[in-house]
């Protein structure tokens, strides 16, 4: 029994030894430079967003981009507050500036899923030559669109950014912590040219990518339409690119309790569950992990200790180091406790999952 805990523990450190050895040596910046201006639309899917979306607006007029080549297109999706009447005043204040009402009309039911159908219709009605997605809780950085247009090559159908949680209390830091940790790892294995996700508050698609792989309107039912669409992009023989720069980084909204967070976490595990066998086994050691160093403390406690601390000590140089690159900085205290918390989340996540009961999101229900 002791040689198989010490296997799923030495497993984890060892992987994070290499996601911390690819960091350091085999790091991708995408950028390069191009003169060329081309047509952009950026496409947002809004419901009961009212608290949020001033701070989006806000942040969207501030982009370093020729307003010309530039349209912006908001979908209020049947939202049940103000969300409509403020994206209709704002809209009113450029000509770039578009609101798009989704009706609980068949006409207007491409996707079972909310976001995904309010996706779709954005996507028939965009004219740009790229794509870009982000979320109506979100705030997008100055040179949002010129770091992604530049980030596109021969064959690249879809650029991902990376999405900082804004936090102020302990609650907040650990899920900031959790998203750099989720970004970290793609980052790396999108770098190695291995299938991987999208990044629906932060990604941007070509035109051509996005009409050969059918777009939001022939993906599958999922709670993670990012996910799919970047399947179906990979699928019709575009690749992927992960830009980290500090210019590509949005920043999101944490979720303010726990039934908010296990509620996210819950639509994540049943997108992760659609990955191949090489991923799940991959994730499966994020959470074997723990069960398996507490069993080893209890039986031999300095080991136990030795190899926990490692494990934490490697993954703290991972994330600040990753963190670095994104042009933020994480305290040190915060980053020796995430796995304490980690303990818990990753716990309640799996319950919570396999637990009967339907996904809420956006007031919505979803079996």
């Amino acid at each position: 029994m002791m040689i198989w805990l010490v296997g799923i523990v030495g497993l984890l450190i060892i992987q994070y030894l290499l996601l911390l050895f690819f960091l350091k040596t085999g790091w991708k910046d995408h950028f390069i430079k191009t003169d060329e201006l081309p047509k952009v639309s950026v496409l947002i899917a809004a419901r009961n967003e009212e608290k949020d979306l001033p701070n989006l607006l806000r942040s969207l007029e501030g982009l370093n981009y020729p307003i010309e080549k530039l349209e912006i297109l908001i979908a209020d999706d049947q939202s049940l507050d103000q969300t409509a009447l403020l994206i209709a005043a704002w809209a009113k204040k450029g000509a770039n500036r578009n609101l798009i009402s989704i009706q609980a009309e068949p006409k207007d039911e491409i996707q079972r899923n909310g976001k995904a159908n309010a996706l779709a219709i954005l996507c028939e009605k965009a004219s740009g030559d790229f794509f870009f997605f982000t979320d109506a809780d979100c705030e997008v950085p100055q040179n949002w669109i010129m770091e992604g247009i530049n980030c596109f090559g021969q064959e690249v159908g879809l650029v991902l950014g990376i999405t900082q949680v804004k936090s102020k209390v302990w609650f907040e830091k650990m899920q900031e912590i959790d998203w750099w940790n989720t970004l970290g790892i793609v980052k790396i294995v999108t770098d190695l040219k291995l299938p991987t996700t999208g990044l629906g508050n932060n990604m941007v698609i070509s035109r051509p990518a996005y009409l050969a792989s059918g777009g939001f309107k022939k993906i599958p039912f999922s709670l993670t339409e990012d996910l799919e669409i970047s399947k179906a992009i990979r699928k019709v023989g575009y690749s992927i690119r992960h830009q980290v720069s500090e210019n590509f980084l949005v920043k999101t909204k944490a979720e303010k309790g726990l039934n908010a967070l296990l509620q996210q976490r819950k639509r994540w595990m049943a997108g992760a569950m659609t990955l191949s066998w090489a991923w799940k086994t991959l994730l499966g050691l994020q959470f074997l992990f723990f069960p398996a160093v507490l069993v080893l403390v209890a039986l031999h406690w300095s080991l136990g200790l030795i190899l926990f601390g490692s494990k934490i000590i490697i993954q703290s140089l991972f994330l600040a180091f990753f963190s670095k690159k994104g042009g933020q900085k994480i305290g040190t205290i915060p980053l020796l406790l995430f796995d304490f918390y980690q303990i818990w989340n990753l716990s309640l996540t799996i319950l919570y999952y396999f637990w009967p009961g339907q996904v809420e999101w956006k007031s919505r229900k979803y079996a």
